[in-house]
């Protein structure tokens, strides 16, 4: 249960199948294997050994994705980082990492520039020769053809996934060559993923809710086409050009796709498998998507830290609103404040186990003990089950609002507010109140072309929610919503300011 000779496998037996596309590059496996050697093989000319870390700053490109394997094929430490990153969160990362190497590219140069003095050792690279930094060309045409051998054991550290910053200051998530291993078995059972599979990936890889399409198709030696970023119209395209069975999306992601000039079902009928995570997909949008393409939608719930559950697209109708089951060989429990069990039915935090736990946060044991207990991962989310045991999302704990003593749950909310014609996207928070503690606020995103009345739009979503308590105390209409690299909304970053008395509207 280890990834460090998945390509060599694939290059072996399959030479000839096309393993990767990004933009006008096709390479097969016999082909992409040789590239990936070479990286692997340059990395450890410049010191890189089992167990060092190496960072990259970089947009989807074709050496973010060698560096997923380079780094697997010598136990070196793969840490992808937003290139959305200011310098001054970047300096905090390097300094916790501590990479031996660091690769950026012009659209990243400077930051990594501006950042380089939290890791003073790290040799700075360029895959695309900006000036101040090596030209990451000069290592591989000095390098041999592949890597010295290492010994790489299951349990070995592979993968520091940061978190978004969605929650306050990012914490570092360590994966090892198993835990990988069992993100391509496991997800490419539940996907129906096989070696003919055409697999397409539009966001950015360096969030890992890519992973659950990337190691699945690796494992499986299909075919994987990477855009350099989302686009709307270009993912429509090529589903029909090459013939792609499986994508994921973020639910913004699926809405830009429904409504994007160039959409029609009939180019998307090659999908066999449409996956939303990330964030709930809001039931007027999983309307849309289901007339339009029935039978193909699964969603994933699920956090970086090791526990998941799936809604099965055999499922997705007949269990309309829940998240999903967890896969084979995990095991969930909704737990009271007190910590007993939950009943059906009855609302409480989410606890999960699987063979996808990390063995913890990078160097901080404490923040590592409150996550996990006994083996369990305590989620911070909240939810209740089913008789069938299926789960059902009702919001994180940090963004339940307290209004007078009662629990708004913002999703509730949202569903509502969503449902209005002019209305493509919303996010539901609460903002403080000197009557009630905290009152609901929402914020939108506007259909182009529309301009609907704030004051209007409120007086519409409360008249139709379902009780006094969960009525908006204002609305505000926004030209977008702050993302991350993913394409997840930063909620935080709308509601921070109402707390610290700044008001900083889009």
């Amino acid at each position: 249960m280890k990834i460090d000779r998945i390509l060599e496998r694939h290059a072996r037996y399959r030479p000839e199948h096309t393993a990767v596309v990004f933009g006008e590059q096709r390479l097969n496996h016999r082909d992409y294997h040789v590239r990936v050697s070479r990286l692997a093989a340059a990395l450890q000319a410049q010191g890189v050994a089992k167990g060092e870390r190496v960072a990259t700053v970089l947009p989807n490109c074709l050496e973010l994705l060698d560096g997923y394997w380079a780094c697997a094929m010598i136990g070196a430490v793969m840490v992808p980082l937003s290139p959305l990153l200011t310098a001054h969160g970047l300096r905090s990362l390097l300094a916790d990492a501590a990479p031996r190497v660091v690769l950026a590219d012009a659209t990243t140069a400077a930051t990594v520039l501006a950042a380089r003095d939290a890791a003073p050792d790290a040799a700075l690279a360029s895959v695309d020769g900006t000036a101040g930094l090596a030209p990451l060309a000069d290592w591989l045409a000095a390098a041999s053809a592949g890597p010295a051998l290492v010994e790489i054991a299951p349990d070995d550290a592979y993968n520091i996934m940061y978190t978004s910053g969605t929650t306050g200051m990012p914490k570092g998530i360590l994966h090892t060559q198993r835990i990988r291993a069992h993100y391509g078995t496991l997800f490419a059972n539940a996907w129906r993923m096989t070696p003919e599979s055409v697999v397409l990936h539009t966001g950015a890889i360096v969030f890992n809710g890519a992973m659950v399409t990337l190691f699945p198709c690796f494992l499986q030696g299909a075919t994987y086409v990477l855009h350099r970023q989302f686009d709307a119209e270009a993912l429509i395209e090529t589903v029909a050009r090459e013939r792609v069975t499986h994508t994921m999306l973020v639910p913004s992601q699926i809405i830009a796709v429904l409504d994007a000039p160039n959409f029609a079902p009939q180019k998307l009928t090659s999908l066999e498998m449409l996956l939303s995570l990330g964030a709930p997909l809001h039931g007027e949008h999983k309307s849309r998507l289901e007339a339009a393409l029935p039978g193909r939608f699964h969603e994933l719930y699920g956090l970086t830290e090791g526990f998941v559950t799936i809604l099965d697209k055999a499922d997705a109708q007949r269990k309309r609103g829940s998240v999903g089951v967890p896969p084979a060989f995990s095991e969930m429990r909704i737990v009271r404040e007190d910590g007993s069990d939950a009943v059906a039915g009855e609302v409480g935090e989410i606890v999960g186990r699987s063979p996808l736990l990390m063995p913890g946060y990078y160097r901080r044991d404490d923040l590592t003990a409150v996550a996990i207990r006994d083996g369990w991962l305590f989620t911070g989310d909240l939810g209740h089950v089913d008789e069938a045991g299926f789960l059902f999302l009702v919001d994180r704990k940090k963004d339940m609002i307290d209004s007078g003593g009662v629990k708004v749950y913002p999703r509730d909310v949202e569903e509502v507010v969503v449902q209005h014609p002019e209305v493509i996207e919303c996010s539901v928070f609460g903002i403080p109140d000197e009557k009630w503690g905290e009152t609901p606020v929402a914020a939108v995103v506007l259909r182009a072309g529309c301009s609907a009345d704030a004051d209007a739009l409120k007086a519409w979503i409360n008249e139709r929610v379902g009780a006094r308590y969960q009525r908006v105390s204002r609305v505000i209409v926004y030209a977008e919503f702050p993302r991350n690299a993913a394409g997840k909304i930063l909620k935080r970053e709308m509601r921070d300011p109402f707390w610290v008395g700044r008001e900083t509207l889009i």
